[in-house]
């Protein structure tokens, strides 16, 4: 029997104690400081606040103090924190954690540096740990997947990555059911890059939906056309980001592209998409969902801030990416949304 340990209790790293306890090996949930509310919920339900499904039974939850105590003896840590907890978790966290033990992180995310070179959460943390001087074994799932899906066991494929393909054998061995599926790499930046590169994208497909509502009534049938031409140019600038990063492989764009459509019809980035397209700036529009956590906004802007640096270097051309610096001037500089479609069309000559 594994012991997992999960820290930060938010819905994607909660949710990830459903294989694992299911599988039948201890789990240990810890609330940051937080998630003292989803701690004391936990421990008088067995639910999470946000879910509809108890938990497995046996799960054993911890707030944030006790956090030691829960790392004692874990065969492996799942950091569940979002990209707003990331330096929290390479500050508090990391430093606690024996080398022996290694870390799987749920955080999607990219940081850009003055360059324009994009790094991927394990790569900040793992700097972290080199500072330390540990050498901690740091490792990430991708793929398109809800947290609440996954808890009402929708059949989900992932891809665990990290440097070292034993370690992530042994994860995959302790995780996998009969409806989670787990693929393996060691191309960190490639997964880290596939499942964060979408963020604008999927953005921007939405905004055609609300652009839609707007003209056509919050009620009209969904528009079809507009999305799929939004999906294409999505799919055309994400696979030259992928160029961009050294990761364009079959396996890295089907885990981005998967995780794109999943955003798109399932995650918060959908709901301010929508709000934008119907006519609100991006302050209305984060007010209108107070409360719900954007990282993706952060990760666009990120991405763009690097294209734009990269460009000034010569290595790309902005003009290669329309829709993603569309989004940015939407986010960045509260422009309304005008899509630029002409900008998307292409002539191609055999």
């Amino acid at each position: 029997m594994a012991i997992v340990t999960i820290i930060g209790a938010g819905m994607m790293g909660s949710a990830l104690a459903f294989p694992a306890r299911e599988n039948g090996h201890e789990v240990r949930l810890v609330g940051t400081h937080l998630d003292r509310e989803i701690i004391d919920a936990c421990r008088a339900t067995d639910k999470h606040l946000k879910f509809d499904r108890p938990f497995p039974a046996g799960l054993k939850y911890y707030q944030i103090e006790e956090v030691e105590e829960a790392i004692a003896g874990s065969t492996f840590i799942i950091g569940g924190v979002s990209s707003f907890g990331v330096d929290w978790f390479g500050d508090v966290i990391l430093p606690l954690v024996p080398e022996e033990i290694p870390v799987l992180s749920v955080t999607k995310g990219l940081v850009d540096t003055e360059e324009g070179k994009l790094l991927t959460y394990p790569d900040v943390w793992e700097a972290k740990c080199r500072e330390m001087g540990k050498n901690l074994s740091i490792n990430a799932i991708g793929g398109p997947c809800t947290s609440y899906e996954l808890v009402f066991h929708d059949q989900t494929e992932v891809a665990f990555c990290g440097r070292d393909l034993e370690t992530l054998k042994m994860m995959k061995e302790v995780m996998t059911t009969s409806y989670y599926h787990i693929s393996l790499s060691t191309d960190v930046t490639g997964i880290e890059s596939a499942v964060a590169l979408k963020n604008g994208y999927a953005l921007g497909i939405a905004l055609t939906i609300g652009l839609n509502q707007k003209e056509f009534g919050l009620d009209s049938e969904l528009h079809f056309n507009s999305q799929a031409a939004i999906f294409g140019q999505a799919v055309k600038e994400m696979y030259r980001l992928f160029e961009y990063q050294g990761t364009a492989t079959l396996e890295n764009m089907t885990v981005g592209y998967g995780d794109l459509y999943v955003t798109v019809y399932g995650g918060r980035t959908r709901l301010v998409g929508i709000l934008l397209g119907r006519g609100l700036n991006i302050d209305k529009a984060k007010a209108e969902l107070n409360g719900v956590t954007l990282e993706s906004l952060v990760v666009a802007e990120r991405v763009a801030r690097a294209i734009k640096a990269a460009a000034k270097r010569g290595v790309v051309d902005v003009k290669d990416f329309p829709l993603l610096m569309h989004v940015d001037e939407i986010i960045c500089q509260k422009k309304p949304v005008n899509l630029p479609w002409e900008e998307f069309t292409f002539t191609y000559e055999v």
